[in-house]
């Protein structure tokens, strides 16, 4: 519970998305493979010399892991629609949902 009460600003920013959002995130088997997966690779490191350092290596590993998504995520369409009424403009979208 002390982890929870010291992060609540970061873990509360989850609870401002709708309910469906929330399903996606927290049950989608893609983004736990994804958690997974970061978490192997920085695990093994020891530190980083620079904040951009992680996070070049984050936007590696990201656009690594998506080239193998190829299942649709359930509700993708309801998850989409929410997203972007939150998001507006700044959701950038391939193709239609």
């Amino acid at each position: 519970a002390k982890s929870w009460l010291d992060n609540w600003t970061n873990l509360s920013t989850f609870f401002e998305y709708d309910e469906q959002v929330r399903k996606t995130i927290y049950t989608t088997n893609p983004i736990e493979g994804m958690h997974r997966q970061v978490r192997k690779i920085t695990k093994t490191k020891g530190a980083f010399s620079s904040e951009q350092a992680l996070m070049k290596l984050m936007f590696l590993i990201i656009r690594d892991i998506s080239k193998k998504w190829t299942m649709p995520i359930h509700n993708w369409g309801l998850t989409i629609s929410q997203l972007y009424i939150k998001f507006g403009d700044r959701l950038k979208l391939d193709r239609g949902f």
